[in-house]
């Protein structure tokens, strides 16, 4: 059971502690900067903290387990743009959305995905950075835009846990991306999204979908949950196709967690859709399915019901190692955590910075 957990927040980067049995805030790193990422990387224990450091640029540092200090290490970077390019985006970082580790056969390897929609590898702990170009290059890639900020970006990178070279990455807005190879090539994986946004004609096209959010069940890889922005989406082969699910209250959301050992069982906050972006009728929830989405139970024990106007970011829910602990963040500096499934929360802050991540250290 995880007894540390980690918030990023627009001011700084806290650590959750627990002490018998109760969790609470503890030491705080980079104070008054805003954390955009973090990641645990379960081979060695190294936490990874990314900063948006706005003026002076998108920032990566990296802790290793048992050290005290942290050590700055290199940001992603993008190579000139060709001066013949037609292509209307920046090449330069603007922020680290994604960070994922790479496979347990892969010591050092690093993914993350970036504003503008880059996805970058790492052989080194993050000592080096390279451009996966053949996702940057593909003709495709002209279609993306912008799914909340002016660009498109990859918040969601998959990893499967059978095969290191196999991944998937979720663009907003660019749809679901599929390489077997270790990023050489890219197949799309959208089909059955509806991007209701769009034209009729291009409802079903595969790079208009906005997946707010893609999660993988660790011991059922083939089992992908989506938050999209019309709605939430099941696969049972690994993106191939998806399966459309209707939850209680609300089906708009950004988050989406799901058990790492059933791959049934996955958690949502629904809020409305799509200007208010608030919790239906002000009263926070998480919905949780146990049978793949067939039904849900709406879990409300000790969130906040009256005037409440938090929203949770894509990166803003986490599930521990045994499916049973989930953290919370939201957009007004609401923490919850839950030890049972979600079944009653605790509240650990609602006075927090911004959270625009959180992960458990497992």
């Amino acid at each position: 059971m995880s007894t540390r957990a980690y918030l990023g927040t627009r001011k700084g980067l806290f650590e959750l502690d627990q002490v018998k049995g109760q969790w609470q805030l503890g030491a705080s790193h980079f104070l008054g900067d805003p954390v955009s990422m973090l990641l645990v990387d379960p081979r060695d224990g190294s936490l990874y903290a990314a900063l948006n450091l706005g003026h002076f640029g998108a920032k990566l540092h990296r802790l290793d387990a048992g050290a005290k200090e942290w050590s700055e290490v290199a940001a992603p970077a993008y190579p000139a743009k060709p001066p013949d390019s037609a292509d209307p985006v920046e090449w330069k970082l603007k922020q680290i959305w994604s960070l994922a580790a790479g496979g347990a056969d892969q010591p050092g390897v690093l993914w993350a995905g970036t504003l503008p929609g880059g996805l970058f590898r790492s052989a080194d702990r993050g000592e080096s950075w390279q451009l996966v170009e053949s996702l940057w290059n593909m003709a495709e890639r002209a279609e993306w835009q912008g799914g909340g900020y002016d660009v498109a970006g990859i918040h969601s990178i998959c990893v499967d846990p059978r095969d290191s070279r196999a991944l998937l990455v979720g663009v907003s807005t660019g749809g679901a991306w599929l390489s077997t190879d270790g990023g050489a090539s890219w197949s799309p994986r959208g089909k059955g999204m509806k991007a209701r946004y769009m034209p009729p004609e291009l409802v079903d096209r595969q790079t208009a979908q906005d997946p707010h959010r893609i999660v993988r069940c660790e011991a059922m890889p083939d089992r992908l949950w989506c938050q999209h922005h019309c709605g939430i989406w099941r696969s049972d082969d690994n993106g191939a196709n998806w399966i459309e699910v209707t939850a209680p209250l609300s089906s708009f959301g950004f988050a989406v967690a799901v058990h790492p050992l059933q791959g049934d069982t996955a958690w949502f906050v629904p809020a409305v859709a799509d200007q208010q972006r608030i919790p239906v009728d002000a009263a926070l929830a998480v919905n949780r399915s146990s049978d793949g989405g067939a039904s849900f139970t709406t879990l409300r024990s000790g969130l906040p019901q009256e005037r409440c106007y938090d929203l949770v970011y894509r990166h803003g829910l986490a599930v521990g190692a045994d499916g049973s602990a989930l953290l919370m963040g939201s957009t007004t500096g609401g923490v919850w955590l839950s030890s049972n499934g979600g079944q009653h929360w605790q509240t650990i802050s609602t006075t927090m910075p911004p959270v625009y991540a959180v992960c458990f250290a497992d």
